[in-house]
């Protein structure tokens, strides 16, 4: 066994997430939300390049030493998955592991919206899922192309860096592909994608302009494709991949992107009472104001659409944060620091402090 595995297994029997190595410091865990030392022992420079350097193969150890960074996946078979990044800091080389579930949960098991559902339907357009690293955006997509898996008979191609969750063959046929294993770079794969007749392209991440582009004439010529980005709502997410082009170009894509946009899947993680955490949600589905909304840049407009459409299963983020603190899901304060309106929450903190925290 690898030593590393020792440590990623003492942090799962501590109910963890993910595991940080940084030199000069012991390896330390992320366990509802919050950061605690694993044990006292101090990693030195020696010790972690021994621990990355015993399950890294060869070729990408080469890699990692030049670019300074990596993404690859690890696993303990008949155990659990690992997402990894090998990096450099001040201190010298460092890593953090996250743990992907064995089991690809369900929309009943996660409690996704049921609207959700709808974009699964689709036959083609872009549909993005977003939130901050660490939201739960892997594992929403993995129940959502498992949801697919489960009840059409579709060709899924995933593209991703490293590959997370590995689908089992239901009613569709799924490649897999890794950046840095299986293919150079994510524009290489969509470009090769085109020629695979697929149904269903998953984008790990849609990081660079030429991916997003490739991305939006997928979806143009008729493929349903899931991408993720690092954005909290639906019109950031909007402004981002038009923004992303140059100036020049940015009118074209906003033509582009208004005729093939799906729906966008904000997603964020909230401390649950009394422990453990939950996902709340903007969503934004297809609606006949939005094409024009996107072509003529009005962006902030998508907000008035998503509060338009409740009905459909549209929800704007601090309307979801409200319903949990309604619920008693999670707390006021959790709700306030996430809102974007933080007046609507304030009143309740006030009150629940007067009330002696009851």
């Amino acid at each position: 066994m690898a030593a590393l595995d020792t440590l990623l297994k003492q942090m799962l029997d501590k109910g963890g997430s993910d595991l940080h190595l940084t030199v000069g410091l012991p390896p330390k865990i992320r366990a509802s939300g919050a950061l605690v030392a694993l044990n006292d022992t101090l990693i030195d420079a020696k010790t972690m390049e021994s621990l990355l350097k015993e399950i890294c193969p060869a070729r990408r150890w080469a890699d990692f030493l030049e670019r300074k960074d990596l993404d690859l996946a690890h696993e303990i078979v008949g155990l659990a998955r690992f997402r990894a990044n090998f990096l450099y800091n001040y201190w010298g080389q460092a890593a953090v592991f996250r743990q992907i579930p064995a089991k690809i949960l369900s929309f009943e098991e996660l409690k996704l919206p049921e609207a959700l559902k709808k974009l699964c339907h689709l036959n083609e357009g872009l549909v993005v899922v977003t939130g901050p690293t660490g939201s739960g955006k892997s594992t929403t997509l993995a129940a959502m192309i498992d949801y697919i898996n489960t009840n059409f008979a579709k060709h899924i191609i995933t593209i991703e860096d490293p590959i997370e969750f590995v689908h089992q063959m239901k009613k569709s046929v799924i490649v897999h592909r890794e950046v840095g294993e299986h293919t150079e770079s994510f524009a290489t794969a969509l470009k090769g994608a085109m020629r695979h007749d697929p149904d269903i392209l998953l984008l790990g991440e849609m990081r660079e302009m030429e991916t997003i582009q490739l991305a939006l004439g997928c979806a143009s010529m008729g493929m349903l494709v899931f991408g993720t980005l690092h954005t909290n709502n639906a019109a950031k997410t909007v402004d981002r991949i038009i923004n992303t082009f140059p100036a020049e170009e940015q009118n074209q894509v906003r033509v582009m992107l208004s005729s093939c946009l799906a729906g966008v899947v904000s997603q964020l993680l909230c401390k649950r009472i009394p422990k453990g955490r939950c996902a709340v949600h903007e969503i934004l589905l297809t609606h006949e104001a939005l094409p024009n909304t996107i072509r003529s840049g009005q962006i902030a407009n998508i907000r008035a659409i998503i509060e338009s459409g409740t009905n459909d299963g549209m929800i704007t983020m601090d309307n979801s944060l409200m319903a949990r603190v309604k619920d008693h899901t999670i707390e006021p304060i959790e709700a306030y620091m996430k809102a974007a309106n933080k007046s609507l929450f304030a009143p309740m903190i006030l009150l629940k402090d007067l009330d002696g925290g009851h």
